[in-house]
């Protein structure tokens, strides 16, 4: 019995399934690869004599197209589709690495790693050098220590334009190298920094 003040249930609907398309007639393909249109009775009913369900899969076609197959199995693979492209998309963050003025050789190399690892990922990496107290007079020196950073880094990553300064903090942010396409087949690599431009020839 339904509890008093307690609607009934109602069977879930699936949308574009069987009964449940709304068009008139349907170009419906079925699994041995005969494609006919057809009204869409008449196409739910050879479907379900094969033990199928006819599923809707374009529905903005003229006339729409509807294929013949088991639904659990058609939800299964727009399951397994959704998931792949999930792993495949890859969201780029903002990494920081945070340094002093001061920072030392074992410190700097630790972070560098860091950022080596970030940029291999596809990450964007943002260094920061903050400045405490009187160290603000010094803001040449922490510019020097990203340009630094940017040149220890350029087999994985590009700078992004010249280190700024806001506020008590001085950042240069570096973005990973796009990767080459080998036609050879040979794994893909990052694209090789810029050569220096040759130095102009002297007139005699």
């Amino acid at each position: 019995m339904i509890p008093r003040g307690f609607a009934p249930r109602r069977p879930k609907i699936r949308e574009n399934v069987n009964e449940a398309i709304r068009a008139r007639e349907v170009r419906a393909v079925f699994p041995d690869g005969s494609v006919e249109i057809m009204p869409t009775n008449v196409a739910i009913r050879k479907a379900q004599d094969m033990g199928l369900d006819l599923i809707l899969i374009a529905p903005t076609a003229e006339p729409p197209v509807a294929k013949a197959m088991d639904y659990g199995q058609w939800q299964y693979e727009n399951k397994k589709k959704q998931h792949d492209a999930k792993r495949k998309q890859h969201i780029i963050q903002v990494k920081e690495i945070k340094f002093r003025p001061n920072t030392d050789d074992h410190d700097y190399d630790f972070k560098k790693n860091h950022a080596i690892r970030f940029l291999k990922e596809g990450n964007r990496v943002k260094a920061v050098v903050q400045f405490r107290g009187r160290e603000i007079a010094h803001v040449d020196i922490g510019k020097k220590l990203l340009l630094r950073f940017a040149a220890d880094l350029v087999t994985v990553g590009t700078i992004e334009g010249q280190p700024r300064l806001e506020g008590r903090n001085a950042h240069v942010l570096l973005s990973p190298l796009k990767t080459v396409t080998h036609p050879s087949g040979a794994a893909p690599g990052p694209t090789p920094p810029p050569a220096p431009a040759a130095p102009a020839a002297k007139d005699k």
